[in-house]
């Protein structure tokens, strides 16, 4: 069956950064465009950016643009995030997502098809 793992999340002080992973298996990874959400305690799931299937495209919401980066490895069937400069308000539980196969990439739009459990992050002195 398909499965997202997230990895890498943890506790790092302000101004620290930290990289995700999400591997994927049980599907076709290479053909997916790729997202990254997340959800901080009694707030609603947050759209970080997303990945077209090729990795030439990515798109980020205002919120991150210029501290994260969202890249993929299709040998690896993973995607990252990296994560810099990082904000107590950064703090969330982190999920990746898959699109349907060859979705056409279109930014700041995505339909998860497939989820991870997540992975928290905090951001703490």
């Amino acid at each position: 069956q398909v499965q997202l793992v997230e990895s890498g999340g943890g506790l790092v002080q302000p101004g620290g950064s930290l990289r995700l992973s999400c591997a994927a298996s049980g599907m076709s990874f290479s053909t997916r465009a790729m997202a990254w959400y997340r959800q901080a305690p009694g707030k609603d799931r947050e759209f970080i950016g997303h990945i077209s299937w090729s990795g030439g495209s990515t798109y980020y919401a205002d919120s991150v643009k210029g501290r994260f980066t969202v890249s993929r490895d299709n040998a690896k069937n993973t995607v990252y995030l990296q994560m810099n400069s990082l904000k107590p308000e950064d703090t969330a539980v982190y999920y990746c997502a898959a699109d349907k196969p060859w979705a056409a990439f279109k930014a700041g739009s995505f339909a998860g098809v497939y989820w991870g459990q997540g992975t928290q992050v905090t951001v703490s002195s």
